[in-house]
């Protein structure tokens, strides 16, 4: 019979599996605080993951006097590592909820005006496949940075070319 000393139960890696699956899953969502909740279920699984991969508890490292192999000292170090970038991560997102709560009265993560921008020009230049033996100009560059300085006006640049002051000015 086979003894495998070093081999983790398969309760501790399904747990694993499910915080990151849980994990992944709420860091995909709009709202900052599942987004939160994310981080702390991924950093729990990554200490336990590390914790499995230092393998059986043994003597402690340091006073190692018995005939008792000693444990890993480098995957509690990782762990108290990882404890720290998790708090690290978990304050700084707190942070970003509470203040978009304090400006918008909500948490959630809106769409970025140029990603929709990029994301309508794709649809509208993309070659039909219905039509395959139709040729289709080709867009260039150029063609698009003019569209887009056109459709994005600084008001800045525009209240100099009319003559007006831009803020602040005085009209006395």
């Amino acid at each position: 019979m086979i003894v495998l000393d070093n081999v983790p139960s398969a309760s501790l890696l399904l747990a694993v599996g499910a915080l990151f699956a849980a994990g992944v899953y709420l860091l995909l969502e709009r709202s900052l605080t599942r987004v939160l909740l994310g981080f702390v279920l991924l950093g729990n699984g990554a200490n336990l993951a590390l914790l499995m991969a230092g393998g059986r508890a043994g003597a402690p490292p340091i006073t190692g006097v018995t005939d008792e192999p000693m444990s890993d000292p480098l995957a509690q170090a990782m762990i108290l590592t990882s404890i720290v970038i998790t708090l690290a991560l978990v304050a700084f997102v707190l942070a970003m909820a509470y203040r978009s709560w304090q400006l918008h009265g909500h948490d959630e993560v809106q769409d970025d005006l140029e990603d929709t921008r990029i994301a309508r020009l794709a649809v509208q230049d993309a070659p039909s496949y219905a039509d395959s033996d139709a040729e289709e100009p080709a867009v260039t560059l150029d063609v698009e940075a003019e569209a887009t300085r056109d459709e994005v006006a600084l008001p800045d640049v525009a209240e100099q070319a009319s003559g007006r002051p831009a803020r602040g000015g005085d009209d006395a």
